[in-house]
């Protein structure tokens, strides 16, 4: 495990349930405090629970949000999605593109809500500054605005206009923008394979495309897409393709990188998944269980299984002593190796090309079925036309007739005896001297 290089000493932390408790007193949900730090709800969440703990500037950042006070000035920023000013931490919030706070947990409908409360807002209206005295032009005269009586009320703030609803495809671009970065990296580790990390994220965004309606109204889109994703890069069909990306890749350079890897490859495809989820994501074991379709204590014992195939491997995570120091530093690890597999970056395609790409394969296979449809149509009219309409049973084959009587008479002649027929009747005179009577 490399050493970090930062000298500076750690900010101290309270405890989980002080966390928890100093968020609630300032009025805060997970939402907005994942969308200040630039991390997600489920990475806050297991800062919450005890199960991780911020590193670096995260820990920095974290630690000052918590100690803040409650009043803050008006000039730092407001969280996206509430009202409650909080302190900005010292780097940007950026989105995440790897593991251990990567695919959000907030939905992306959120992110386009606040996209459009910020597009679409009415600037607030600046106090005009007071205008010289014009002069006696009669022209500039009439166009001025008319003074207001200094006891008149303020006029109403203008209201902001409602926001205006996305259309599928703006939605559909919104998703893509926000988690398809950060799904590549997590296929990679599923699959150890780059291209084929593309191209299952490009064909749950095609998936999720045909079948929007289902995905827009889903309770968590970015998981629909993930779910997805994790289903095709680790389907066993690969293994009959002959393809690019079954040819072994340069594994890392770095020596506990290419072990970690290794060792994330050789389990099982549903204890690796289970991992990725639990430790690489933050996700809880119900929630974990529910994306892996398994019972809660299977998924457990799957969790346990794969912590100590890999411990065997990496004497550090044998080494940590509870499990949320091992799921911490897995964390850690996971993030730090997606990192590699991910230089340089993959370029994915546009929304737009995905988009058009899933209606392509659709209109395809829609002409595929329809084909087929006209031809077995086609065929059973013909047969209908040629077969016969009524039914003619088989000719028996004859059989010999038993207890009949045999034929009495004369039996037939032999090929001799009727030899000597025929010589009999051409010569009947012909022979010895014989008397012939005379008439008289």
């Amino acid at each position: 495990m490399t050493q970090s290089t930062e000298t500076a000493p750690a900010a101290a932390l309270p405890s989980p349930e002080e966390r928890r408790r100093l968020r609630e007193a300032k009025s805060l949900t997970q939402e907005q405090v994942a969308a200040a730090l630039g991390v997600s709800r489920e990475t806050v969440k297991a800062w919450e629970s005890g199960r991780a703990n911020p590193k670096r500037r995260k820990r920095a950042a974290y630690a000052r949000l918590l100690a803040a006070d409650e009043t803050t000035p008006a000039d730092q920023p407001t969280v996206p999605g509430g009202n409650t000013p909080v302190s900005s931490p010292s780097a940007p919030a950026q989105q995440p593109t790897v593991p251990g706070g990567d695919v959000p947990g907030r939905s992306p409908q959120g992110v386009e809500r606040n996209h459009h409360e910020r597009t679409n807002a009415v600037p607030e209206r600046s106090t005009p500054e007071e205008t010289p005295r014009r002069g006696t032009d009669p022209e500039a005269t009439a166009t001025a605005p008319a003074p207001a009586p200094p006891n008149a009320p303020a006029p109403a703030p203008a209201k902001d206009a409602p926001p205006t609803p996305l259309t599928p495809a703006q939605a559909f671009d919104a998703l893509y923008a926000y988690c398809a970065q950060a799904l590549v990296s997590q296929a990679y580790l599923l699959t150890g394979s780059r291209p084929l990390a593309r191209e299952s994220v490009e064909h749950a965004f095609r998936l999720a495309w045909q079948r929007w309606p289902e995905v827009a109204t889903d309770r968590d889109p970015a998981s629909w897409v993930r779910a997805a994703a994790y289903d095709y890069a680790l389907s066993p069909w690969h293994r009959l393709r002959r393809r690019a990306h079954k040819r072994p890749e340069q594994p890392p350079a770095d020596r506990d990188r290419k072990v970690l890897l290794k060792a994330l490859l050789d389990l099982p495809p549903a204890h690796r998944r289970t991992l990725l989820l639990y430790d690489g994501l933050g996700l809880d074991l119900p929630d974990t269980a529910a994306e892996t379709e398994a019972s809660t204590p299977a998924t457990a014992n799957r969790l346990l299984n794969a912590r100590a195939a890999i411990a065997q491997r990496l004497p550090e995570l044998a080494a940590a002593g509870t499990p949320a120091e091992q799921s911490a530093l897995l964390q850690e690890r996971l993030g730090h190796l997606a990192e590699i597999g991910m230089a340089p970056p993959i370029k994915l395609s546009p929304a737009r090309a995905v988009r058009t790409g899933s209606e392509r394969r659709t209109r395809f296979w829609t002409r595929a079925a329809l084909f087929f449809t006209a031809m077995i149509v086609s065929a059973t009219g013909f047969t209908l036309v040629t077969a016969p309409t009524r039914y003619e049973p088989p000719q028996a084959p004859g059989e010999p007739v038993r207890g009949v009587p045999v034929h009495a008479g004369p039996q037939p002649l032999t090929p001799e005896d009727e030899e000597l027929r025929s010589l009999l009747h051409s010569a009947p005179v012909t022979g010895p001297a014989r008397l012939v009577p005379e008439g008289r």
